[in-house]
């Protein structure tokens, strides 16, 4: 699938284990971010069709990633990442227009469906 997918965490074992998940489902064009900043430079150059991006990164959290992707593009499709407790965060960010959010630890079988429902 030529789906492009950005996988966006400071931790290199979260991004591991998404893209293990989504590599054994076909997907194959997967990119990666390490911060908020990096995440919002990749996708302006990159334009990927999906974001999978963590709340808590240093230099650029989550939620100022997504307002930066937002406002580069509108239709950016977003799913946010969280681990229990940040429940207001997830509540934020779905207000300014993540699509979704998964929560950690990560079950393999919901970040499929998700990615399946967003882009089909």
């Amino acid at each position: 699938m030529d789906k492009k997918i950005l996988l966006v965490d400071d931790a290199a074992f979260m991004r591991m284990t998404i893209k293990n998940c989504l590599s054994k489902a076909g997907y194959t064009n997967l990119m990666e971010a390490s911060d908020g900043q990096i995440a919002v430079d990749t996708y302006k150059n990159e334009h990927p069709d999906l974001v999978i991006m963590d709340i808590t990164m240093p230099n650029k959290d989550g939620i100022q990633a997504l307002q930066a992707i937002k406002e580069m593009d509108p239709n950016a499709k977003v799913v946010m990442c969280s681990a229990m407790g940040q429940e207001t965060m997830v509540v934020e960010a779905i207000q300014l227009g993540a699509l979704d959010f998964i929560v950690k630890p990560f079950k393999p079988d919901r970040i499929l469906q998700t990615v399946t429902k967003i882009l089909g």
